[in-house]
């Protein structure tokens, strides 16, 4: 079978999907909304940056886009799903290839919109505070943002089919970025950095400290989609539907 019925086989599943639909408005939903409260923020804190504050809402968008990629490839693991697609399309790696797609081109779109509603919200709560940024920085933030939920949503996917259930992946991934990012810190020092929702998140900024910039610290995030969809690949590959 061709790569091309199979993603249009995925997409269906993912449009038909409730809980799916509901992650992505959950996504758009949450870090609009976070985003417009920038204006409530103390801007007369040294270290405000007004870009990352206009996209603050991303922090707790993230976890719908965890969400949307857990919810897309647990739904398979349950009543045996998986055996259905796989003897549709026995060739696991372009099956595999194509549901990841699908749910990297919804959470780009969705992310996209997302990034310039949150930033046009921001802004008008910012008011003059906001208008230092350059055209520059708030097109990279846009573009940014959008690929960063991307990455994230693939990310949680990759996880999720290594260890085959959703909630395995939310109780992973939540807490680390809730909890065990800001624990660490700074009192990690570069390490920190290299976490993925720290590295990703460096291209919402306006000014930077450290050894990674907006683009490097997306292609960090970038790396450590690419191990979790290696592993996803492999998993599926090794071990029985």
């Amino acid at each position: 079978m061709q790569f091309a019925p199979v993603l249009r086989s995925e997409w269906l599943k993912i449009r038909t999907m409730r809980p799916l639909l509901g992650a992505l408005l959950a996504l758009f939903a949450a870090t609009t909304a976070f985003s417009a409260l920038a204006g409530v923020s103390d801007t007369s804190d040294p270290g405000f940056d007004p870009l990352f504050t206009s996209f603050s809402g991303v922090l707790p968008g993230q976890i719908a886009a965890i969400s949307f990629g857990a919810v897309a490839v647990s739904s398979e693991f349950h009543n045996g799903a998986l055996r259905v697609s796989l003897a549709a399309v026995p060739r696991r790696g372009r099956w595999f290839a194509a549901k990841m797609t699908s749910i990297a081109l919804p959470a780009l779109a969705v992310g996209l919109a997302t990034a310039v509603a949150s930033l046009l919200a921001a802004r008008a709560g910012l008011g003059s505070e906001a208008d230092g940024l350059t055209a520059g920085e708030q097109v990279r933030a846009v573009a940014g943002c959008a690929v960063y939920l991307t990455l994230t949503a693939l990310f949680a996917a990759g996880l999720t089919t290594v260890l085959r259930s959703g909630v395995a992946t939310l109780s992973v991934l939540v807490p680390f970025i809730l909890v065990v990012s800001f624990v660490i810190g700074d009192g990690a020092g570069t390490v920190v950095e290299f976490l993925p929702d720290r590295a990703g998140q460096l291209v919402l900024q306006q000014t930077h400290e450290g050894i990674l910039g907006p683009w490097s610290g997306l292609a960090v995030t970038a790396l450590w989609t690419t191990a979790a969809l290696l592993a996803g690949a492999w998993s599926l590959r090794r071990r029985d539907a």
